[in-house]
């Protein structure tokens, strides 16, 4: 096992990773920005070592500097968390190079599963279905004319290396196929140096499905089941939960067989993702791997017992699946989580300021992710997350009784965070039955501001 890890983040996932870290006797190592000197995963890390000023470029996305923090603390290895460079193969090779332990999947992986496309036929030979579409970058407007008319309007383009619904386009219409094609490349270009995009079938209205994995150095690999994310704005997801009401028993062990069958043939290492679209008719259809531990990796966590952080740390470690989940993977009752963002419940405006007065919430069957404290900062320079607030019961009724009630305890004051617009969300009726799709926000906003 490692001595000490270096986490190459910040916020509630950098304590996160500390708090399976020190689970596992494991000493830890802190990077911060100049803006995060007083953010508590730098109080709790056994060490800590500001990398840069409050731009990412220049600090939690700076290579050189994160390498030379591990160096100089001679830490053995590096957990990369979500977002900044969880899914930079460059990074996990410079790692490589330099002898330190990327606690993550290898480079060649991540960068496979980066490029949608190729993922696409991996998943499509191991008999994992995928939307129609094309299997490698558009060339050309009339290449994309000639696909589009083949398996018919809508489509939808999208970058191949990218994801958060940058250089996205849905397209109705032959005639304007040309013209957003041209967006959507110049934005992918812009936004992930690799103009690429390919062509898909689109569902107009799907429920988002997503299926944790993990997988060891020794050829295991394991399925813990799936999460509903559904209830998303712009792509970006507010409510998650697992498992998803729309999943059968049979649907879901089809869908795992076939997922360890791919996994296993391109030699995935360590946590990921693999995400699907849910059509009308019940049916999935591969959409994407994330190579990485996500945001809302604590709903599985609370429904099957795995700690995911620390089977990441204990995988790069070396140890067998089996040792590390001591036997079948069992699914109980039902957990729910909600996104607190930093932004206005009613026009979505990031609201980055001082937190004057905090309350979280607890209880049996609740548990809160979270970096802040009263007279703590939200900056304005990463993302809006305030925290994660996770709850359990027996099934989905419980779960969603306990978030209402941990919702109504959690209190912020001196910022406006989405907790209003949560709340209404779990006294919808449409959420009661389980009758989500991802335009499910885009419906429901304009009779939830009423309110």
């Amino acid at each position: 096992m490692f001595q000490k890890i270096l986490i190459a983040n910040r916020g509630e996932i950098a304590l996160r990773v500390i708090c399976a870290a020190k689970d596992l006797g494991i000493k830890t190592v802190a990077v911060y920005s100049e803006p995060d000197r007083h953010s508590l995963h730098v109080r709790f890390a056994d060490e800590a070592v500001c990398i840069g000023p409050a731009r990412s470029a220049r600090s939690y996305l700076d290579i050189p500097s994160v390498i030379s923090a591990a160096e100089i603390t001679n830490a053995e290895a590096i957990h990369p968390g979500y977002g900044f460079l969880s899914e930079n193969d460059r990074f996990a090779e410079v790692c490589r190079a330099s002898g330190i332990k990327f606690i993550g999947p290898p480079p060649d992986v991540t960068r496979m599963m980066g490029l949608k496309q190729k993922a696409r036929q991996v998943m499509k030979d191991a008999g994992v279905p995928v939307l129609p579409g094309s299997q490698e970058a558009l060339t050309s407007a009339e290449e994309a004319l000639e696909f589009a008319a083949s398996i018919g309007y809508p489509v939808i383009l999208k970058a191949a290396a990218g994801g958060g619904g940058r250089g996205m386009r849905v397209v109705e219409r032959a005639e304007d196929l040309p013209a957003l094609l041209a967006q959507a490349q110049s934005e992918a270009g812009a936004a992930f140096s690799v103009p690429d995009i390919y062509l898909e079938k689109y569902i107009g209205a799907p429920r988002h499905i997503e299926f944790q994995v993990l997988a060891d150095e020794h050829g295991n690999v394991e399925v813990l089941g799936e999460r509903e994310c559904s209830i998303q704005r712009r792509h970006q997801k507010l409510i998650e939960e697992a498992p998803s009401p729309a999943v059968t028993p049979e649907l879901r062990a089809d869908t795992i067989a076939a997922l360890k069958t791919a996994l296993k043939a391109i030699g995935y290492q360590n946590a990921g993702t693999v995400e699907f679209l849910m059509d009308e008719h019940g049916k999935l259809y591969f959409i994407e791997v994330n190579a990485r531990i996500q945001v809302e990796h604590p709903v599985t966590e609370m429904i099957t017992g795995v700690d995911l952080v620390k089977a990441q740390i204990r995988i790069a470690a070396g140890e067998s699946l089996p040792s590390i989940l001591g036997g079948p993977i069992e699914i109980r009752g039902h957990a729910i989580e909600c996104r607190i963002n930093a932004e206005h419940p009613r026009t979505f405006a990031p609201c980055p300021g001082k937190i004057t007065g905090l309350n979280l919430p607890g209880g049996i069957g609740v548990r809160v992710d979270t970096a802040v404290y009263t007279d703590g900062v939200i900056p304005p320079y990463y993302d809006s997350l305030v925290a994660k607030l996770i709850v359990h019961g027996a099934n989905r009724a419980e779960a969603i009784a306990r978030m209402k009630r941990a919702l109504d305890m959690f209190v912020v004051e001196g910022i406006y965070t989405s907790i209003p617009l949560q709340k209404k969300i779990m006294h919808d009726g449409d959420f009661a039955s389980g009758a989500l799709d991802t335009t499910y926000i885009a419906r429901k906003l304009p009779e939830f501001l009423k309110s």
